[in-house]
């Protein structure tokens, strides 16, 4: 178990009644707390929520809406109420290291001009305070004893600036070596170092790396008379740009390492048409957190239930809603038996690739459809269903970590508020 400072307080009073003084307690509860907790070591199965970068772009009070982090301690707690003993955050390294002219920024603006719902991130415009943000919340995080996977969706003013293995590597060193100065790098679960890598995240440099040799190689097929060219940016499953992603990967990670030997590195993957996320599993990352959904099978996201058209990309209105969800819920129902079958064969395959590659396997988002909002013609009742079938698989693949779905957070108050079925779901995740 990952030691706390309540325990260690404990511990303290504890030793005190036996005379064996405070001395003794504070080395051997520091010595507890310190212990390797990566990923790969800890046994314990951990039940993680996604809190991505809403944790801090939701903390500013201020606002009816759209403020649901405000009160950190009271969100930890309920939480931990819910069962779950993991997160997985936004560290935001790029805003936390200096930045390519070697300057220090201490605060960020992140606009906000749209007038469609936030699922995730700011509501309203809001300034944020990354470092201080982190002094400030990983304490309460180690007080409560939760494991902590630290990523990034590269999200931010300037994050377009870092270019390059170098400044990619060097973000996250600066990152790291700054926790540590602040005796923050304790209960680190893992580093995720490129949110559902190569492509869902705003690290704009590697997509167009990726997207200029497609081009390179089209434009030689030209000069060489090849007129058969099929090739087009946006699709990488082919060898050039596989050596490119997962060999930028590897570098990075074992850069990383050198200085950082005692942290788990990987980078969470998810399932698309454009970049096999497979070709991945035999590189240096710690683990396989492979992100799946029910509704990238068409059986349950077709494209005559509007699904992706109205909510996925977030249509201008919600009039389309109502119809959404009454087809979505008909296909599930409809289709349940053979979407469970196509998620057992998913994680099966994860599971196996991990075996084969001596890697656990986990999942930190998932299950039943991507994207949602707490809206009256939207209902919880497929990501519950979803939630409850795969902690279930998860147990029978091996998961070692797992959630209940994207939607953790306190900004979804009806699914929030269900504290009996989160605890349900997180008890048989931890079970496992």
């Amino acid at each position: 178990m990952i030691a706390t400072r309540r325990d260690f307080l404990k511990q303290t009073a504890a030793a005190a009644l036996l005379g064996l003084g405070a001395g003794g307690a504070v080395a051997s509860a520091a010595a507890t707390a310190k212990k390797a907790c990566g990923v790969r070591t800890l046994k314990e199965p951990a039940a993680i929520a996604m809190w991505d970068f809403s944790w801090l772009l939701r903390h500013e009070p201020g606002h009816e809406f759209g403020s649901e982090f405000a009160d950190w301690d009271k969100v930890l707690d309920g939480l931990v109420e819910r069962g779950y003993n993991a997160i997985r955050l936004d560290a935001f390294p790029a805003l936390v290291a200096t930045g390519p002219d070697g300057q220090l920024t201490e605060s960020f603006h992140f606009p906000r001009n749209s007038k469609r719902p936030a699922m995730w991130g700011n509501q309203h415009p809001t300034t944020i305070h990354p470092r201080r943000a982190l002094k400030e919340f990983i304490p309460r995080c180690l007080d409560r004893g939760i494991l902590m996977g630290l990523s990034t969706w590269f999200h931010g003013p300037g994050v377009e600036n870092i270019k390059g293995l170098d400044d990619f590597v060097r973000v996250w060193d600066e990152t790291l070596r700054f926790l540590k100065d602040n005796d923050l790098l304790h209960n680190i679960y893992y580093v995720d170092l490129l949110n559902e890598y190569p492509l869902f995240s705003g690290f704009k440099w590697l997509r167009d790396q990726m997207d200029g040799d497609i081009k390179a190689r089209e434009e030689k097929a030209k000069t060489e008379g090849v007129y058969e060219w099929k090739e087009k940016a946006g699709n990488y499953n082919n060898a050039a740009s596989r050596r490119f992603y997962t060999g930028f990967a590897n570098d990075a990670i074992s850069r990383l390492r050198k200085n950082w030997p005692d942290l788990d590195f990987l980078f969470s993957l998810t399932y698309n048409g454009s970049a096999d996320w497979r070709v991945m599993a035999p590189t240096s990352i710690a683990a396989l957190d492979v992100h799946y959904w029910f509704v990238m099978n068409p059986l349950l996201g077709d494209k005559a239930s509007g699904y992706w058209q109205n909510i996925h990309k977030l249509a201008e209105t919600d009039e389309a809603f109502p119809k959404v969800q009454e087809a979505l819920l008909k296909n599930w129902t409809t289709h349940k038996p053979q979407l469970i079958e196509w998620m057992d064969q998913q994680m099966a395959e994860i599971a196996a690739l991990g075996r084969q590659h001596g890697k656990p396997v986990g999942n930190t988002e998932g299950w039943g459809i991507i994207n949602w909002l707490d809206h009256p013609s939207l209902s919880w009742d497929i990501i519950k269903d979803a939630a409850e079938i795969c902690a279930g698989l998860g147990c029978k693949h091996g998961y070692r970590f797992n959630c209940t779905s994207n939607f953790t957070h306190p900004q979804f108050p009806r699914l929030w508020a269900d504290v009996a079925w989160h605890k349900r779901m997180t008890e048989k995740i931890r079970s496992a």
